[in-house]
């Protein structure tokens, strides 16, 4: 079983970058096409959205003057969607968030709940 995740799903490294699941890298494909086609714009892969910021002690000044920043007690909190473009709709562009999804594992739920409540995005999932 090496090679493999926990979710059954495998790694694959192409020209176009690495892809958590065969799936992803179909959609991948996909989405390129349709681009071409001009169905959608400004695909981009792997974006990264913050929902909760880094969390530090108290930032202090040192004996010279110099401030330090205190001890980070708590690293950001991110969601990576999978791909980001914008999909025609007549004459308007709208954004799209998409991840490829074969399992929805308590942290994605959560993160997707966070989206939607912190910054109004709802992800597609495929």
């Amino acid at each position: 079983m090496k090679g493999r995740s926990k979710y059954n799903s495998r790694k694959i490294v192409t020209e176009d970058g690495t892809f958590d699941s065969v799936r992803e890298l179909d959609r991948w494909e996909e989405l390129k096409l349709m681009c071409v086609g001009g169905k959608i714009r400004r695909l981009q892969r792997q974006v990264e959205f913050e929902l909760i910021p880094a969390q530090y002690a108290e930032s202090w000044t040192g004996k010279r003057g110099a401030e330090h920043q205190g001890k980070l007690l708590e690293r950001k909190c991110c969601y990576v969607a999978d791909f980001a473009y914008e999909e025609r709709h007549g004459d308007d562009w709208t954004w799209v968030i998409e991840d490829c999804k074969g399992m929805r594992t308590p942290d994605y739920i959560i993160k997707r709940k966070l989206m939607l409540f912190l910054k109004g995005i709802r992800i597609r999932e495929t």
